[in-house]
């Protein structure tokens, strides 16, 4: 396929089958056009390989943007002897932002050694519902404000390492019960309290001058009654870009969730995602979704549907993201003690903190109550 200028296939970030570049996936992702790819343990072996196959990608496009979604705890992707990171409440537990920043840092050190460009983290998720599984314990609490002192010290330790930290899961997942992966989650609160709760920690990212967010698959029925976040121009332009006036790049979670793929064609998400105002989309999963998210652009771009104007703010956008910095030092042996003590400190005080307020609390349960004279 020849060079477009504005070509839609920039917009799509893409998951790949395997740990090499082989012929077959290397066509696919020449004819898609795609300047991303988004990584997953399926893509990995060895620190030296996934090096090699970051290595791979950048030389298809050496504006390639290689992304990766690693929180720690149970969003772990690199198996050892990459270090096994602690979950966001793990680390909120020690009460220091400091240790949150000096974990994001050893995280992107780590990502930046073997060729990543972007971590699809922090969560900025307040945790509200009691039953949410889907975040749970890759929230770093329960009250906006904790979420924003730890979840943006987490994305600086990230960028300290050279790597793009992108914040989700606007509006916020932390007060769902659904699971967006398999179905459409819908929250009810009043609009009022969304603003105040699960916004808040965007608003502080958005100041804090955060590059990238992630929507969320989520209906928010006093923000938008009918439309999933993802897909909701209302609250992307309306409320994202211009109540809070973020400027960075928009991404969608991934577009084969069930949330959106049970109910709409990969070629009405694409469309709709970019018509609402998401910059770049995530296909995790199967390439020829892909194609034919691809394929649907292209379309409404013929017919008029899709403006050529929205395809062009999404690309001068993204491709301002693409350009890669400094990265930290490149970490030569494996598995990284230095990383390694740090996790055990972060147990140990994450410990400590957990026993202090458990000691707290039984005491003041054992404290007779004062009877009037």
């Amino acid at each position: 396929m020849s060079e477009r200028k504005n070509d839609p296939g920039e917009l799509l970030m893409v998951g790949i089958p395997g740990p090499t570049l082989d012929s077959g996936t290397r066509r696919q992702l020449e004819a898609l056009g795609t300047r991303g790819v988004i990584l997953f343990r399926r893509n990995f072996r060895t620190p030296a390989q996934v090096r090699r196959l970051c290595s791979a990608l950048h030389d298809l496009r050496p504006d390639m943007l290689i992304g990766i979604d690693h929180e720690g705890g149970r969003v772990n992707r690199p198996p050892p002897p990459f270090t096994t990171f602690p979950p966001a409440a793990r680390v909120a537990a020690t009460g220091s932002a400091p240790l949150a920043a000096a974990v994001g840092r050893a995280i992107g050190r780590e990502l930046a050694s073997i060729g990543v460009d972007l971590d699809f983290a922090p969560d900025l998720d307040v945790l509200t519902h009691a039953r949410n599984r889907v975040i749970g314990d890759r929230a770093f609490g329960t009250t906006p404000a904790q979420v924003s002192r730890l979840g943006l010290a987490f994305a600086r330790g990230l960028q300290a390492a050279g790597i793009i930290p992108c914040g989700k899961h606007f509006p916020g997942h932390g007060g769902t019960h659904g699971d967006s992966h398999m179905v459409l989650p819908r929250v009810a609160r009043a609009r009022a309290d969304v603003m105040r709760a699960e916004v808040a920690p965007f608003r502080a990212a958005i100041a804090a001058r955060l590059p990238c967010l992630m929507m969320a698959h989520i209906v928010y029925r006093n923000l938008d009654p009918r439309t999933p976040a993802s897909l909701s121009s209302t609250i992307i332009e309306g409320i994202l870009r211009r109540l809070l006036g973020f400027r960075g790049v928009i991404f969608s979670d991934d577009l084969e969730m069930g949330a959106l793929s049970r109910r709409l064609s990969p070629e009405e998400i694409a469309v709709r995602a970019i018509a609402a105002g998401t910059d770049m989309l995530l296909w995790c999963s199967n390439l020829d979704k892909a194609r034919r998210a691809r394929a649907g652009l292209d379309a409404a771009l013929e017919s008029g549907r899709l403006p050529a104007s929205r395809v062009h703010d999404a690309l001068t956008r993204t491709r301002r993201l693409r350009r890669r910095g400094p990265r930290d030092a490149t970490i030569r042996r494996w598995p990284c003690a230095a990383h390694r003590e740090l996790v055990e400190k972060v147990e140990r005080l994450a410990s400590a903190g957990r026993a202090s307020a458990d000691s707290a609390l039984a005491a003041l349960a054992s404290t007779p109550s004062r009877r009037r004279a």
